[in-house]
């Protein structure tokens, strides 16, 4: 649930705003697999996932395994008052997410306020998210099946280090997770590739022995970039057609759908 600000894609601003975003989406990695929607996918080839012997499954946070809206509307539009911006719905920042701190206040703020708005988001961030943050439904006890039958698991977020940190220890999701990845901890973040093969190489994995598994088409095209199957769920930022348009290798209602898939 995120474009690092000194990330920079065939030209495209640091800031990333829309028109970025979307170009950064087209990147693809010539070794990647054929991805389908979940209305072309046969039940056999999606009870065979289990069967071929899939070691890792990395998450993507916001809105995948978390419910963290509340947290960042109420910094969003905190900041906003404070540089004098107009605040926005809920539905509208809720669609900015995904593409970090920067990427999430950039195309709502001028570029000459856009380092203090940075700073009082944050600031503010630190206890809105320790507030506001719940698990989606289910996603405790999915993490805990797949635990449970041996799945190295792990996260790949933009969200920067210290905030996810904030989410894990509010949760108590550290014993889940094998690794967890930050965009902020790259040159590079989502939808470059980089979060996920690092990811993989860390924990001795091969792209064929992996999932990936995230709520936006940014999700989506990174996985795709990695050339690893991208499971993508409609519980966060990006909508179903969104995320259907981009042929995922499987689209799901919610992580729960895992727990068949890999049974």
């Amino acid at each position: 649930m995120e474009l690092a600000g000194n990330t920079r894609i065939s030209g495209i601003p640091a800031c990333s705003c829309l028109a970025g975003r979307q170009a950064a989406g087209r990147l693809r990695s010539p070794d990647a697999p054929t991805f389908q929607s979940e209305s072309r996918l046969s039940q056999r080839r999606t009870s065979g996932l289990g069967r071929r012997r899939i070691k890792l499954v990395i998450f993507d946070l916001d809105g995948t395994l978390i419910d963290a809206y509340d947290a960042i509307v109420e910094s969003f539009n905190y900041t906003m008052r404070k540089i004098g911006i107009r605040q926005r719905s809920y539905q509208t920042i809720k669609r900015a997410v995904g593409w970090g701190d920067r990427g999430l206040l950039c195309p709502f703020v001028p570029e000459d306020k856009l380092g203090m708005a940075l700073k009082i988001y944050q600031t503010h961030h630190k206890n809105s998210l320790s507030k506001y943050t719940r698990f989606l439904p289910g996603a405790k006890e999915v993490l805990r099946y797949l635990k449970n039958r041996g799945y190295q698991l792990a996260v790949a977020s933009n969200r920067p280090k210290d905030f996810t940190q904030i989410v894990i220890r509010k949760l108590k999701l550290k014993h889940f997770f094998d690794y967890v990845l930050c965009g902020n901890e790259l040159k590079r973040a989502k939808p470059h590739p980089d979060i996920l093969l690092k990811i993989i190489r860390k924990l001795a994995i091969k792209k064929k022995e992996a999932l990936y598994v995230g709520d936006m088409t940014i999700d989506v095209n990174t996985g795709k970039n990695a050339g690893i199957r991208t499971i993508a769920v409609t519980t966060g930022s990006s909508s179903r057609r969104e995320l259907a348009k981009l042929k995922p290798f499987i689209l799901l209602k919610n992580v729960s759908g895992l727990v068949k898939m890999l049974s």
